[in-house]
């Protein structure tokens, strides 16, 4: 029987009925339960980092790392040999899709101006923009950007999708400098790799043409935040941003009060069903451990 680590009860009851797996509930900030020294499979908690990575230095027996995230930078390179690591890719890709037309259509129909106006008493009414029509260049070509296709159809834009590779319907990174300047918005929804830091950089966002929102829902460091800060300054870009390098954003960083930029503080998939479509697809991944498969989500190369 192979015993799992869980860090909710609700995660243990979604593997309860599955055959050869003993989940164990365990609190992260407290010392592991008696048999956790068996464990073969750590399920980390929701975006958990810190003294859970080194957790897995306290179990002999690990095989499988699970996460219920789809970010898996905190944890690539801390394994050991031999350990696995599978992400929880199709868990929050809906909601992290929504979370980007909810920017867009804030941006565009410029709601931020208007409840600061509310705030202030004031009847601005004026002509906005709008999303309808606009071309999208969605990099990073994975579940939220499928989910990210379907919810934009509605408003009749134009996609197109950057891949880490080019293959039929998706360009190649390779390409993307030659793609930003045909198009308004750029949303990016990468992993943190070591080829993916930065590539938000001078060069990046000097290629989108003037008045283009860029929108990260990816990590942080995928942007080069004073480049970034450069171009809001001058007035020829604007943003929306779920995620900041440094995060948490520290009081008094140019960032809270950089123009034309909308933040949020990395909400994309934290809506009351997510974690239950995390322990989906932790039920899921399990499931072929537990018959000796190598789950789909294995992350190789930090993808």
């Amino acid at each position: 029987m192979t015993v799992v680590l869980v860090p909710h009860p609700r995660g243990a009851d979604a593997l309860a009925d599955l055959p050869n797996l003993r989940p164990l509930v365990y609190d992260p900030a407290k010392p592991l339960p008696a048999g956790a020294e068996e464990a073969e499979v750590l399920v980390p908690p929701f975006l958990a980092t810190g003294r859970v990575v080194e957790l897995a230095e306290q179990l002999p027996n690990l095989k499988l790392v699970q996460l219920l995230t789809a970010g898996a930078e905190a944890w690539i390179g801390k394994l050991r040999d031999g350990v696995l690591l599978s992400d929880g890719k199709g868990a929050h890709g809906g909601a992290t899709a929504e979370w980007v037309v909810a920017v867009l259509l804030a941006v565009y129909r410029e709601l931020p101006g208007f409840v600061q106006a509310q705030e202030r008493g004031e009847w601005t009414q004026h002509i906005t923009d709008e999303l309808g029509g606009k071309r999208v260049l969605i990099v990073g070509a994975g579940d939220v950007a499928e989910n990210l296709v379907r919810r934009l159809a509605p408003f009749e834009v134009t996609i197109t999708l950057v891949g880490r590779r080019k293959r039929e319907g998706v360009h190649g990174i390779d390409e993307v400098h030659d793609l930003l300047p045909q198009h308004d918005v750029c949303v990016v929804i990468v992993p943190l790799t070591d080829e993916t830091r930065g590539l938000i950089d001078k060069d990046f966002l000097a290629a989108m043409p003037d008045g283009a929102v860029l929108v990260n829902g990816a990590r942080g460091p995928v942007a080069d935040t004073d480049a970034l800060l450069a171009e809001l300054r001058s007035g020829r870009l604007r943003a929306a941003l779920d995620v900041t390098d440094p995060e948490p954003l520290p009081a008094g960083h140019p960032l809270w009060e950089a123009p034309g930029l909308l933040l949020t503080p990395h909400v994309g998939g934290s809506v009351p069903a997510a974690m239950s479509r995390a322990f989906r697809v932790m039920r899921e991944q399990l499931g072929y451990f537990a018959r000796g498969e190598e789950p789909p989500n294995v992350v190789r190369n930090g993808y």
